[in-house]
């Protein structure tokens, strides 16, 4: 079944959020969007807000809808997202506390990944094609992202006490028999995540939560979801689709079951 239909058959339900219709995936469009509205059609100054902000802003309108839909329980709404989506659910749920929980699925650079860490995706890669991402005063790490005075970590701890899982999918086997490669996510550095995840948890425990619950990083497929941060690496390279339902398993933790509605 889908990642949906999962999600219906639990009794909960789901949105989407079209993120090109806040801000432009490119830099073309900084000047126009909800950036460009604020600037006035102006180019962004080095510390204005990039697209993975105005996405995670988009979802907070989301949220404040939600908030006026008798049919939505709004303290009980998730944000998730894959890839680049995951960079911006990260975002959004540090920034708005309202979001009750995160699946940040192959996030990478820019997400969950640690900057200080320099494997797979960094800073150079971000800077060289989606600068438009993050403000323009994140360039000035390029080549020296050992001096960026924070990190992923610290973005994980601004969702405490929150429960936040984290996925990223890879495949370590070799060339198929019919030689082609197998789909590898190794770029987004499942490693890093987990080591940002473990990095919060100095936070978790302030606040009276669970942390991951262990230092030493889990074999691949290997579901880590006894505390309030969770993490799973599959085997099925870029998607988001394998962990569904672990994180489903994560969330029943905080969600359970549905409450009742008035009938109308």
């Amino acid at each position: 079944p889908t990642w949906q239909q999962q999600v219906l058959a639990k009794g909960w339900g789901y949105a989407n959020l079209n993120t090109g219709s806040v801000q432009a995936d490119c830099g073309a469009g900084l000047t126009s969007g909800i950036i460009g509205l604020v600037n006035k059609g102006q180019p962004r100054a080095l510390d204005d807000w990039g697209a993975l902000s105005a996405w995670g802003w988009g979802a907070s309108r989301l949220l404040d809808y939600f908030e006026t839909d008798k049919t939505v329980d709004a303290r009980r709404v998730g944000v998730q997202g894959h890839s680049r989506s995951g960079k911006a659910a990260l975002v959004a749920m540090a920034f708005d506390e309202r979001f009750a929980i995160g699946y940040i699925s192959s996030s990478g650079q820019g997400g969950a990944k640690l900057h200080r860490r320099k494997y797979g995706e960094t800073i150079e890669n971000v800077a060289n094609s989606f600068y438009h991402w993050m403000a323009g005063n994140y360039l000035k790490y390029t080549a020296r992202w050992d001096t960026m005075p924070v990190d992923s970590h610290e973005l994980i701890a601004l969702c405490a006490p929150r429960p936040v899982f984290l996925s990223a999918g890879n495949n370590p086997g070799p060339v198929n028999p019919d030689g082609t490669v197998p789909i590898n996510d190794a770029w987004v550095d499942a490693r890093g995540s987990f080591l940002a995840a473990f990095g919060a948890g100095p936070v978790y425990k302030l606040l009276g939560r669970k942390d991951l619950g262990t230092s030493e990083f889990p074999a691949i497929d290997t579901a880590i979801i006894d505390g309030d941060l969770g993490f799973r690496q599959h085997t099925a390279g870029h998607t988001a689709e394998p962990t569904w339902p672990t994180f489903i398993a994560f969330a029943e933790r905080y969600f359970g079951a549905p409450k009742a509605t008035a009938s109308r």
